[in-house]
């Protein structure tokens, strides 16, 4: 059985039940993409990412960079460059523990 994580929602909406090997991977992804490119867009991001996770993961990738997304908001981690459109991003705290 695999192990799940509950991601949190940065305006306290319900958050989603994932599997943790799989938030893990997204979010590592998610951490790279940042560092190297800090005011990502959140299209460009879940582009980049499905680069880097490629054809073996198992499930829809924007969908995960979503969740994820949301979930590494509202810890703290990734944070919105501004309000504007298109929604850009940069990352705040990688070491944050969840």
């Amino acid at each position: 059985m695999s192990q799940k994580i509950k991601t949190l929602h940065p305006q306290g909406k319900q958050g989603v039940n994932i599997d943790r090997s799989k938030y893990d991977t997204v979010r590592q992804a998610i951490e790279q993409v940042l560092r190297e490119q800090p005011g990502t867009s959140f299209g460009q991001l879940a582009d980049l990412v499905g680069e880097r996770i490629g054809d073996t993961f198992d499930g829809s990738v924007s969908w995960y960079v979503v969740s994820v997304k949301l979930d590494l908001e509202a810890r703290g981690i990734v944070q919105r460059v501004d309000d504007r459109s298109p929604q850009r991003l940069r990352l705040v705290d990688a070491d944050a523990e969840l």
